[in-house]
């Protein structure tokens, strides 16, 4: 059975859909069958797949309102191990309509639990706020990786999605684990960092991937160009990055006695871990 994990924070800028998309490339390189779903109205995941208006032939509007099913909406990739769910949302209308969708908070759950045994992960680009889209994957999630970028707003933003995913397990989704904290962006030796990193290692440490995503233009370029980092060119800081993220991610949800015998509860955020942020 595949995990579905959210990559979710409510702040624009962080790298949400960069880490999605070449994460989500990432495992499939590593030939893990795996199945992004842009569920941000923006529709950036398909930019940055190369995928054009013209080769959209469905999208998740379409599969919340009825209209089609997951099989017609699902995009092959030029990635034999990546499948592809955009969010092609063209006007206002249709993005008010797609939130009013989601107040059926299991209504995706459900959906998704007729496709995951054809994957091993399922990676979900989330907005960059909390209502809506974001809370409707976190009902069907697995778990959430929330990727940070150094300075005091992110660290806000990281202290509110803790809250939430609190409220989520208490309401919607007790099963909601923490995958990761990713810092992303991240640029060592800078003061901003040096104070982002002693908050976070002092509270959450045990939740910080050990993999970082270093700050880069060339990860900027790849979008340009319709490619993950790691197609663009996998020799890249940022490719190798992404690479190691994939297969740290692996690794932690490899069956293992140490991970085997966590109970939900270790996995999960507690409020004392709110604390530090």
């Amino acid at each position: 059975m595949g995990k579905v994990i959210s990559v979710a924070i409510p702040k624009g800028g962080v790298g949400k859909t960069t880490t999605s998309v070449n994460l989500a490339a990432s495992l499939a390189v590593i030939e893990r069958k795996t199945l992004l779903i842009d569920m941000d109205p923006s529709g950036a995941c398909a930019v940055s797949l190369g995928f054009t208006p013209d080769k959209i032939h469905g999208d998740i509007f379409n599969l919340l309102a009825f209209s089609k099913s997951i099989d017609q909406i699902t995009h092959k990739t030029f990635l034999d191990h990546l499948d592809f769910i955009p969010a092609n949302i063209l006007n206002f209308e249709a993005e008010e309509r797609l939130e009013r969708l989601t107040y059926n908070v299991y209504l995706f759950r459900n959906i998704l639990q007729t496709i995951i045994n054809k994957y091993d992960f399922i990676i979900i680009d989330c907005p960059p706020y909390l209502r809506g889209m974001t809370n409707f994957a976190l009902t069907a999630s697995d778990s959430i990786l929330i990727p940070v970028k150094g300075g005091h707003l992110s660290l806000m933003a990281l202290k509110k999605i803790l809250n939430h995913i609190v409220h989520i397990r208490k309401n919607q989704n007790p099963k909601l684990e923490v995958e990761g904290i990713l810092l992303s962006m991240y640029e060592p030796n800078t003061r901003a960092w040096e104070i982002t990193e002693g908050k976070v290692f002092k509270s959450l440490g045990k939740y910080v991937f050990k993999t970082t995503v270093p700050k880069s233009t060339f990860i900027a370029e790849a979008t340009y160009l319709g490619k993950p980092a790691v197609i663009f060119d996998a020799k890249s800081r940022g490719s190798i990055s992404f690479l190691k993220l994939a297969k740290e991610l692996i690794v932690r949800n490899s069956i293992c006695p140490l991970i085997k015998n966590l109970t939900n509860s270790e996995k999960a955020i507690n409020k004392s871990d709110l604390y530090g942020v």
